[in-house]
């Protein structure tokens, strides 16, 4: 195997290769030994074998396959997918996105490569429409919801009783590729706001996108205003680690042409005797590849070839073990107790529960109150309505009885009223008879008369 982390590593090495650069080369005679399985004597002073190790760990991880896990930030048009696509050398296949949400989405879309015989799990995140938004005051958002869903559903699989984190897909967002437009100003609020509060959360990148679009001296004042505008804001980006003397030379060296100022580009143009990766204008050409041009070997030495593995690491121990820490801490977890000495999980969770079960039985005792006083206030209602209901009929049956009471006294004047018109109405029936019999008598007498 090659060396570790050799910082004169060719261009043509790809991600392949880079998971080799944790082996230690190996005596021949040591690949005899633990490789045969025929029995053998080993004298005490003889050679065990166990320095092999870094090449069973190498074995095993080439077996089982990486993942790596790319969020992609930046405005719409800025290059985002294209970048992807020259960086891994691929087309990844995927739906045109629609840029007329209301709000910024993350489309995520996972990818199986292979390259040798090393297997790549790449997950590509991009943020849609972000950006595109009058009022930008809430799209970092929704990115920070998404990175803290991906450290959430790891510490829920590393809380379960029975894990499966040896085939757990993690979707932990290992590099954040921040495609900043090549304004030749200095940085949106945007930016700085976003990247702000995402850089406790995950490893920035920044990168100037479409470079080749402002000029040479441009492009250096760029650079250093942008750099200037992060540290002075506070601004925590990657730094690439200077820790392993293999790669500390380069890695310094690369620390110092950060923000990368890039040009994706997945067509060939003929450039002499062979195809290179290129864009044509009409004033000449611009090959991807050709560090006088651009920053996009830079950033693929920095990114996959040299600190891929260091990204994920960063990712793990620092990102997620600070989220993690924050999370058990919100949930009551803590190491030492008041005087600090050592406080295991379980007296954790004992007192935890204790306290619950005083909650609890508060909580109870505090309902049962509530439902006591409500039920005695329900029942003065119920008496209060009873009441008056009763108060009521009383009103009503006493109105009933002096209505009753007026109905006859009424009834009885119209009985009354009606026998005297009775009375009255034969007194003058007989008077009408009396005067029709005695006006009958006179024309009797009367014609008697006339005859006489």
């Amino acid at each position: 195997f090659p060396s570790p982390r050799n910082a004169d590593i060719a261009p043509e090495m790809g991600f392949a290769e880079m998971e080799m650069l944790t082996t230690s080369q190996t005596p021949t005679h040591a690949h005899k030994h633990t490789r045969n399985n025929s029995a053998r004597a080993v004298p005490l002073s003889g050679h065990v074998g166990f320095d092999s190790m870094p090449d069973q760990l190498v074995n095993k991880s080439v077996n089982h396959g990486f993942c790596f896990n790319i969020l992609c930030v930046g405005e719409t048009g800025l290059g985002k997918s294209t970048l992807m696509d020259t960086l891994f050398n691929t087309k990844f296949e995927g739906e045109p996105t629609q840029h007329n949400q209301p709000g910024v989405t993350l489309k995520s879309n996972t990818y199986e490569l292979q390259e040798s015989n090393v297997r790549l799990k790449l997950t590509v995140v991009n943020t849609v429409g972000f950006g595109d938004q009058i009022n930008k005051e809430d799209s970092y958002k929704s990115i920070v919801e998404f990175i803290d869903a991906q450290f959430e559903a790891y510490l829920q699989e590393e809380l379960k009783i029975k894990r499966t984190l040896h085939s757990y897909h993690d979707t932990r967002i290992h590099a954040c590729l921040y495609f900043i437009a090549p304004t030749g100003h200095s940085l949106k609020s945007l930016d700085l706001v976003t990247m702000k509060k995402l850089d406790s959360k995950v490893n920035i990148i920044p990168i100037i996108a479409k470079s080749d679009a402002i000029s040479k001296s441009e492009l250096a004042k760029f650079k250093i205003k942008i750099t200037s505008e992060l540290v002075s804001n506070g601004v925590q980006i990657y730094q690439f680690p200077t820790d392993d003397e293999s790669v500390a030379e380069i890695n310094s060296t690369m620390n110092s042409h950060l923000p990368f100022a890039v040009v994706g580009s997945t067509e060939e143009v003929k450039i002499g005797n062979k195809m290179v990766k290129a864009r044509q204008y009409p004033w000449g050409t611009v090959q991807v590849e050709n560090e006088n041009h651009c920053d996009f070997v830079k950033l693929r030495e920095m990114l996959i070839r040299v600190n891929m593995e260091d990204l994920r690491e960063q990712t793990h121990t620092r990102h997620y073990e600070l989220y993690r820490r924050c999370k058990l801490e919100e949930m009551g977890f803590k190491d030492t107790d008041p005087d600090s000495k050592p406080f295991s999980l379980q007296e954790t969770y004992e007192a935890k529960r204790n306290e619950f079960m005083g909650e609890l039985q508060k909580k109870e005792e505090e309902m049962r109150q509530m439902f006591v006083q409500r039920v005695k206030e329900k029942e003065s209602e119920l008496k209060e309505a009873e009441k008056e209901l009763h108060e009521k009929f009383d009103r009503l049956k006493k109105l009933h009885q002096d209505e009753k009471k007026k109905l006859e006294e009424k009834k009885k004047s119209l009985d009354d009223e009606l026998n005297t018109f009775k009375q009255k109405k034969t007194a003058a029936e007989l008077l009408q008879n009396q005067a029709q019999q005695a006006g009958g008598s006179t024309t009797l007498k009367r014609d008697k008369e006339r005859k006489k």
